[in-house]
């Protein structure tokens, strides 16, 4: 890994007891109660550290050998522990020092349990580029992670030809949150998953389908060690986990999905076409202007983190606002995670999207008539908005990766909508709104079915609504990488 190098571990780098950095000291003091017989594990350790302009975030990252447990039917694994993300040192060099209440830094650490093959007697520090990588996104965005959360990949984690492609978050079985003169600590664990297994958790929830791979050995087992050479999904092993489970858990508890980036545009067809006042651009008076970059921050903001669903297995800056632990959650790679418990009827005010553009800046235009635009991979989400979101009263938002736009589906009654029965399409700006009603969502839900498989299809796909002027074209991913859009 460029920029990084295996070292001998935490006695390397110790010195005098009395300049050992606390948060540092505290975090090795978990993995001791763990690990007492490896005081000295082997490290990959960040040659330039971030602080003095380096690529890696994370100054070390600890590799223990974990001899599992048999009683539990746990093999023996990898077991990687970052340090970098929380505040190593309390002096402002990485993470403002905001006292001892609060969290350290952003937090949390990462951490990565790896099956381990029969006669491997070092562990691999391919695990070690996938936590940097990580970090980047959180350094980067200040997004935090959170248990439950899913972080789509699109490919290998370790460069292979394996089908783990993916990953899940949840809380490490083994380390307990530390309280440091920084603040404190906790520890989220990687999880490897099939694509399978990412849209069964993007259509239902992070935490159901970690619960599934817990009571499958061979997929995870009670301590989700990730195995890369698993060649079959929990779904395979058990095909009624499907249907008895995750589509049961759908229609009883809806998605907590509440937001992709993706590639979309939307047209306002009521418009005539000579009319300079471009529908992606903010009204102050007659004058129209692009977005601030404060309003697209906002928007960021609003919609958390985001579903990376092109093909780069890089996560994208998405919000500038780290999350906080009570807030309703939206997937990584991602917008989604856990949700907390709520009414039926959800809110767009309690995640500040409707703050998404200043109400002194903006114009609210009512739109008799709309044209949206996804390509195939936003499009085979749509069954999953109106079934898994909207039929449960909530909302669904699809952000374009190539620029401001944002589309907002809402269900009726979701407070902090400017979108209204009487008139269902709205824009502030380059943010639409579309409110559909239960029996609208029901036949959009029918007439759209077909876009449940992600097989590759011909292409363009359209599906019109000359009642309710409402038109949808699924379109190939070219027609969204022109700069026009």
């Amino acid at each position: 890994m460029d920029g990084m190098r295996p070292s001998s571990g935490a006695a390397a780098h110790l010195g005098l007891a009395s300049i050992f950095p606390p948060g540092l000291q505290a975090i090795y003091g978990e993995c001791r109660r763990l690990y007492p017989d490896q005081a000295n594990p082997l490290q990959v350790t960040a040659i330039v550290k971030y602080w003095l302009g380096g690529p890696d975030p994370l100054d070390y990252i600890s590799m223990y050998r974990n001899l599992g447990c048999p009683g539990q039917d746990v093999p023996e694994h990898w077991h990687y522990v970052s340090l970098g993300l929380s505040d190593l040192y309390g002096d402002n060099r990485v993470h403002e020092f905001t006292g001892q209440e609060g969290p350290s830094g952003f937090g949390f650490e990462l951490t990565f349990r790896l099956k381990r093959e029969t006669g491997e007697t070092a562990p691999p520090t391919w695990p070690a580029e996938l936590m940097q990588g990580l970090a980047r996104y959180v350094f980067q965005s200040e997004n935090t992670f959170c248990s439950g959360d899913h972080i789509s990949w699109h490919s290998p984690l370790d460069n292979s030809e394996s089908r783990i492609q993916h990953m899940l978050l949840t809380e490490d079985p083994q380390m307990q949150p530390v309280q440091t003169p920084f603040g404190h600590v906790s520890f989220l664990q990687i999880v490897g998953v099939c694509t399978e297994e990412l849209q069964a958790a993007q259509q239902w929830n992070g935490q159901g389908i970690l619960d599934l791979l817990r009571g499958v050995h061979i997929a995870g087992g009670p301590w989700l060690i990730t195995d890369m050479r698993r060649g079959e999904t929990i779904f395979d092993i058990d095909p009624h986990l499907q249907q008895e489970r995750v589509d049961k858990g759908i229609e009883t508890d809806g998605s907590n999905l509440s937001g992709v980036s993706a590639k979309c545009a939307w047209d306002d067809l009521s418009r005539p076409p000579e009319d300079e006042d471009d529908s992606r651009s903010i009204c102050i008076g007659s004058q129209p202007r692009r977005l601030s970059d404060k309003d697209t921050e906002q928007i960021r903001e609003a919609l958390r983190k985001g579903l990376e669903i092109n093909s780069k297995s890089v996560l994208p800056p998405i919000s500038s606002q780290r999350h906080s632990h009570d807030r309703p959650q939206q997937s990584v790679g991602h917008f989604q995670t856990q949700q907390i418990s709520r009414s039926r009827k959800d809110s767009l005010e309690s995640e500040s999207s409707a703050a998404i553009v200043p109400h002194e800046l903006v114009r609210t235009r009512q739109l008799e008539s709309v044209h949206l635009k996804f390509n195939q991979e936003s499009g085979t989400l749509l069954p999953l908005c109106l079934r898994g979101r909207l039929l449960h009263g909530r909302h669904f938002t699809y952000k374009s990766i190539n620029g401001d736009t944002a589309i907002t589906f809402v269900s009726t009654g979701v407070e902090g909508a400017f979108a209204t029965e009487e008139h269902p399409y709205a824009a502030h700006g380059p943010w639409l709104q579309i409110l559909l009603t239960e029996e609208f969502v029901e036949q959009m839900l029918a007439d759209v079915q077909d876009l449940s498989t992600r097989e590759v299809s011909k292409l363009p796909k359209e599906y019109s609504w000359p009642d309710k002027k409402l038109k949808i074209s699924v379109l190939p991913d070219t027609v969204f990488d022109s700069p026009l859009q």
